[in-house]
């Protein structure tokens, strides 16, 4: 496998974990399969070195995600402050998976910046914001669980990997490559592949929980936002989503229901980005995926306050969901310049 990874760093990364006997991990708000892969695959880890370890998430994470070893002892912020409140205040060192910034953990930002123990960021998107200890930031990483897989093996913890941080790693793996398909830069990821099936974790239930199972209202959800809500924009090669809360109401979203929505639209020939609005109780959240290396990042950036990777990113929109769309739609000509060249033509 190849040494992509500082030594320094590595090197006080054991030793930050060898002085630590309490550690809380942690990640990012609506937590996906990457940030609860990452923090609970170190959590087994650092269970089997013999250190007390405790997931603290900001809120909720989603239900595809319940098959996962140690979810039910995932600490919810929204739920049990007094808890986590608790469980921070006695720890040693914090360990920061899947985010670049403190404001991407919401309400629980102020409690994990006030911890007065030593602190390290695990993350790989773009742009990190020192606020830690160690910042181990790797942009060109397909997810936070390649990271901690890689710096699991360069500090000589491979053999204390076993099964549950083994599925919960691939786990991230999976979901932030959509099985593969994308961010794969380094080869030797299937490498890495190898080594977690070698302890255990299983792909194939893995792909068919995280990925391929789906509530009746969620398959129903997705069903009228493309049928009814998906506009194309041809000359931009572009499609939109959008969903009230009226509309998430009548579906009985949950969270995690519209998780690979905007993904449906950059199956359509021709379409080269794909944007999903959704009206949550306080903002408007963005969702941005694209192909042929066009930077929806920029596209967050510049008008929905965010950022992420150039071909996956997300933002928010404080204002109605009409305002953020017609933002967006009249932004779409100062974007056509990064479309390329001899694109197909989109059949409507």
């Amino acid at each position: 496998m190849n040494r992509l990874l500082e030594a320094s760093e590595v090197k006080e990364f054991k030793a930050m974990l060898d002085d630590a006997s309490q550690v809380v991990l942690t990640c990012h708000v609506r937590p996906d399969g990457d940030a609860i892969g990452s923090t609970l695959g170190l959590a087994h880890l650092l269970r089997r070195l013999g250190k007390e370890a405790t997931v603290v998430v900001p809120d909720t994470p989603p239900r595809s995600l319940a098959f996962l070893p140690g979810f039910k002892e995932v600490v919810v912020y929204t739920r049990y402050e007094p808890w986590c409140e608790r469980v921070v205040h006695d720890a040693d060192l914090i360990i920061c998976c899947d985010f670049n910034t403190p404001s991407r953990q919401d309400n629980l930002a102020p409690l994990i910046q006030g911890a007065p123990c030593r602190k390290i960021m695990i993350d790989h998107h773009q742009e990190p914001v020192r606020f830690t200890d160690l910042m181990i930031s790797y942009a060109d990483m397909s997810s936070t669980c390649e990271l901690c897989f890689r710096l699991i093996a360069a500090a000589g913890l491979y053999e204390e990997l076993d099964n549950d941080s083994a599925t919960c790693l691939l786990t991230g793996l999976v979901t932030d490559t959509r099985n593969f398909s994308v961010n794969c830069k380094h080869a030797d990821i299937y490498e890495i592949l190898e080594r977690l099936i070698e302890k255990g974790a299983d792909k194939t239930k893995i792909v068919k929980e995280a990925l391929l199972t789906r509530s009746y209202w969620s398959v129903k959800l997705e069903s009228y936002a493309l049928a009814e809500k998906l506009e194309v924009f041809t000359d931009h090669h572009a499609a939109l989503v959008t969903l009230d809360s009226a509309e998430l109401e009548r579906y009985h979203y949950e969270r995690g229901d519209t998780e690979g929505l905007v993904n449906r639209a950059l199956e359509i020939r021709g379409v080269v980005y794909a944007i999903f609005m959704r009206q949550d109780p306080d903002c408007i959240k963005v969702s941005a995926r694209s192909i042929n290396d066009f930077p929806v990042s920029e596209i967050c950036k510049d008008l929905f306050n965010g950022g992420g990777h150039r071909m996956a990113a997300g933002g928010e929109f404080r204002g109605s969901l009409s305002d953020c769309r017609q933002r967006l739609i009249e932004a779409m000509g100062d974007y056509d310049s990064y479309l390329g060249h001899n694109l197909p033509r989109i059949e409507i």
